[in-house]
């Protein structure tokens, strides 16, 4: 599988916290054995293939604060502790590992701007052939970590399954459709439009401080480009959260979806471009739920978030509300009822 490391039974052991009388997801979830792991991941029972990207490159390459290689591990112990019930069991969900990009990281340290933006064309290579193997397979990738960059591979793997563009809703403060001056994580979405793998991209609030008017009429004047505004949602009442996502939705239906959330866009919540304005969890837990349960969304990709940026500041709550929102989607998923009358 290349730069990518399989979780084991005996590594999970040691991060699953046992109690009587309860049983945690961890001790039920899905893993690889020592076969070939395309055939296990396609036989195996799980709809679900959860895995990380801990890289900081693609945020580094966009001049961002670096730490979203910190996410995965917090995120993943604090998933499997989550009690496996009737609403959520752990054998709907395979726990497939991360890639390994640890050695690329302390290569990048020193880099200039246009080194790690090369660098992030490496890592597109790795991601995308597994994530075309977990979608052929028949399975929903669940993506932890990384920076938005990672969106790129993700679009492109699911649009190799069946050699056709795929469409894509993101949730984010930022469109990520910035020039393609060399790869990094404010240009995913362009580089996907660009090259035919991505159809139509809807966006939703997007902050009006932090996008280019450039960009801004670029999305007005594309047919297959949608956005909304954060401040038409919650400060003009122009529409409310709830219209912004059906609108996403209904721009995007007729092909596949990748479904994005950039947790930057989450008020206070520790990112690469950490916003004291943002939305608030309970509504990225919202776009989440109607959004799995009403687009039958290809993967989840849960970017830019870290337990710990590089310059000191540190919360492993990111790794909890990340357990929230990738359990929030598979139980949506799974229940597949219209919410919007």
């Amino acid at each position: 599988m290349g730069k990518f490391v399989v979780t084991s039974q005996s590594f999970l052991d040691t991060i699953v916290s046992r109690r009587q009388g309860e049983t945690k997801l961890g001790e039920r979830v899905q893993l690889i054995g020592n076969g070939d792991w395309e055939d296990e991941v396609k036989n195996s029972p799980a709809k679900f293939v959860v895995l990380g990207i801990p890289e900081d490159i693609g945020v580094r390459a966009n001049h961002g604060v670096g730490g979203a290689h910190t996410l995965w591990p917090v995120a993943l112990k604090t998933l499997v502790n989550v009690q496996s019930t009737t609403q959520l069991q752990g054998d709907d969900i395979l726990v497939l590992g991360a890639f390994d990009f640890a050695d690329k990281i302390r290569q990048s340290e020193n880099m200039t701007v246009e080194q790690l933006r090369e660098l992030v064309q490496y890592v597109d290579d790795t991601v995308q052939p597994l994530i075309t193997a977990i979608i052929a397979a028949g399975k929903v990738p669940i993506v932890i970590g990384g920076g938005h960059n990672n969106s790129y591979p993700l679009i492109k793997g699911a649009s190799l399954v069946n050699d056709k563009p795929v469409n894509c809703i993101n949730l984010d403060a930022h469109s990520d459709f910035r020039a393609m001056e060399g790869r990094h994580s404010g240009n995913g979405f362009r580089y996907a439009h660009r090259g035919g793998f991505l159809e139509k991209y809807s966006v939703i609030g997007l902050h009006e401080n932090y996008n280019s008017q450039d960009v801004i009429g670029e999305l007005v004047d594309d047919p297959d480009l949608h956005f909304s505004f954060f401040e038409d949602i919650f400060l003009r009442d122009k529409l409310s959260f709830e219209e912004a996502v059906k609108n996403a939705i209904s721009k995007t239906t007729g092909r596949p979806v990748g479904l994005e959330l950039d947790l930057d866009c989450i008020e206070k919540t520790l990112s690469s471009a950490y916003t004291p304005c943002g939305i608030s969890a309970v509504q990225a837990r919202q776009y989440v739920n109607w959004c799995a349960q009403l687009i039958h969304p290809v993967y989840l990709h849960l970017a830019e978030g870290a337990a710990e940026l590089r310059d000191g500041r540190k919360a492993a709550s990111t790794g909890k509300l990340v357990a929230y929102l990738v359990t929030d989607f598979i139980k949506a998923y799974k229940q597949k009822r219209g919410l919007f009358s």
